[in-house]
């Protein structure tokens, strides 16, 4: 557990400060080019979704899904894996250079695709800041691949740490629009290609430093990364096997989330659109990164060698351990972002009542925080089963019931009963109730696959961690109200969200903490013992 704790410290260390200029870039962002009903502001996102879409579909779908187990297993080579890993980086390169080159040409539909519905200016910005964008994929991919790679060898800190350059980039790129261009234009159609090279530009600089960072690291692996196009005969026909099903499993992930951007897309120029959801998603996946990124991939894999030794006892252990642990945390997390939403979402918009429309958005989502973090463990015990088929088909589940959700709220638009400045608060709320349903019958598969998943511990956890989550959240509502509300300081600009959001998490934290010390549950001895791992030189 020692070990365990020192890699979530170094994981967790990189992921926060990541996570935090993460924010500190997308503040800037808004600063400059607004949020709710800001044309700009939804054609960058866009624009800057689609790398991400596409690096989606093969990060999640063949990297973290194949390349952690693979090479644990690859390390018992006689040559520690060098001929693996050497064949499948320069196939993996190949692939990425394809992929993008295709992408950057077929920008124009890209766009359509997933902004058909937006306003034309809208879709013209997108477009020609699109160019810019999707070379992201190539730079994405060499980082994700870099960076698994580096996580399969235990080598856990670059990975989470090199984002933290691509942050600064943009940071210091967004200020230098600001400055240059003021006063920015809020229209789409007032956007000069200058202008939209100086955003695409900045954007797309960070992501390239972002992957070769990783590379001043490699020599710590102790592998000889060089180009070998001899594919055949190092087991790269599993490889090929197994990320067929997760690719697929995240080309249906893709495709719901098309649906869902099109139908968001609507709402642009006149409420919360892609811009606020991008946002509302980015408050959203800070307690799961910093929370369950930083305990689960440690966990992931000790799982994955734990599976390959065939010693099916630990894994289970791992599993019911990992859950409880992440639970814990992700319990307080989703106590003080309800309370804290509105002067959370004031910190990406501009005035308090974009605030509190962006906050509904926010809240949709959060219903799903404790499923993801369930399904994190349970999808990912699968892969080290090298079982890829069996979350292909829960995702597809969950892909038909996301799609199937974002076309009853755009039923109902059109139908007169959602308002169209709810239809993004919709769309979150159905993605969350996919999630919900997605967790329990991939848990149901998993148990039928190994048993013994001890589900009844997790389930007295989450009661016992919500009997000390639900009036520590109460407690932060107080605590809003205190600090005067939707009319009060803590919504009057964005120092004062962040402060204010600090403050009712404070309150949340003290509060959940004090009563499952009153409550003595086990759970807070081995979290706080992780915790203390976390400060330098620890």
């Amino acid at each position: 557990m020692s070990s365990l704790g020192r890699a979530s410290a170094v994981i967790g260390a990189g992921t926060l400060v990541s996570r935090v200029t993460g924010l500190l870039r997308s503040i800037v962002l808004v600063g400059v080019i607004g949020a709710v009903g800001s044309g700009p502001a939804d054609a960058f996102a866009f624009a800057n979704t689609l790398p991400n879409s596409v690096f989606s579909l093969i990060s999640v779908g063949i990297l973290t899904a194949v390349i952690v187990p693979q090479i644990v297993k690859a390390t018992a080579d006689a040559d520690g894996g060098n001929a693996f890993i050497s064949k499948l980086f320069t196939l993996g390169t190949v692939v990425l250079v394809a992929v993008t080159a295709l992408a950057t040409a077929a920008a124009p539909w890209l766009v359509t695709l997933v902004a058909g519905t937006a306003p034309p200016s809208v879709q013209a910005m997108a477009t020609a800041l699109a160019y810019w964008c999707l070379p992201q994929i190539l730079f994405y991919g060499l980082y994700a691949l870099l960076g698994e790679a580096l996580n399969a060898r235990r080598i856990f800190g670059p990975f989470t740490w090199a984002p933290v350059i691509n942050n600064v980039v943009s940071i210091i790129g967004f200020v230098l629009i600001g400055a240059l261009f003021a006063p920015v234009p809020t229209q789409a159609v007032d956007w000069t290609p200058e202008m939209i090279s100086a955003l695409g530009g900045t954007a797309t600089g960070g992501i390239v430093l972002q992957a070769v960072v990783l590379l001043l690291f490699w020599r710590r692996t102790g592998l000889s990364l060089k180009p070998d196009f001899r594919w055949r005969g190092v087991g790269l026909g599993d490889v090929g096997r197994l990320a067929g099903w997760t690719f697929l499993m995240a080309f249906a992930s893709l495709a719901a989330g098309i649906v869902q951007g099109r139908i968001v897309a609507a709402a642009s120029g006149v409420g919360s659109s892609a811009a606020v959801t991008g946002n509302a998603w980015l408050i959203f996946m800070l307690p799961y990164s910093i929370i369950v990124l930083s305990i689960g991939t440690p966990y992931f894999t000790q799982i994955s060698e734990h599976a390959a030794a065939g010693r099916h006892d630990d894994v289970r252990g791992d599993i019911a351990r990992s859950i409880r642990t992440l639970l814990f945390f992700i319990v307080a997390a989703v106590a003080a972002v309800a309370a804290a939403a509105i002067p959370a979402s004031r910190v990406f918009t501009k005035t308090s009542e974009d605030a509190q429309s962006a906050a509904l958005v926010l809240l949709c989502y959060l219903i799903g925080l404790i499923p993801l973090t369930i399904l994190f463990i349970v999808q990912r015990t699968f892969y080290a089963y090298d079982d890829t088929r069996t979350p292909f088909w829960f995702t597809i589940f969950q892909c038909v019931l996301i799609v199937g959700t974002a076309l009853a709220a755009w039923a109902l638009l059109q139908a007169g009963v959602l308002p169209l400045t709810e239809l993004a608060a919709a769309v979150a709320l159905g993605q969350s109730i996919a999630s919900t349903v997605q967790v329990i019958v991939a848990t149901w598969l998993l148990h039928r696959k190994i048993g013994g998943l001890r589900v009844g511990t997790w389930m007295l956890a989450i009661a016992r961690f919500s009997v000390a989550g639900i009036p520590a959240g109460l407690a932060g509502w107080g605590a809003y109200l205190l600090l005067g509300g939707t009319s009060g300081w803590a919504t009057s600009s964005v120092i004062a969200g962040t402060l204010a959001t600090a403050i009712i998490g404070l309150v949340v934290v003290v509060v959940y903490v004090a009563i499952l010390a009153l409550m003595r549950a086990p759970e807070l001895k081995a979290a706080g013992a992780l915790v203390r791992r976390f400060p330098p030189g620890r």
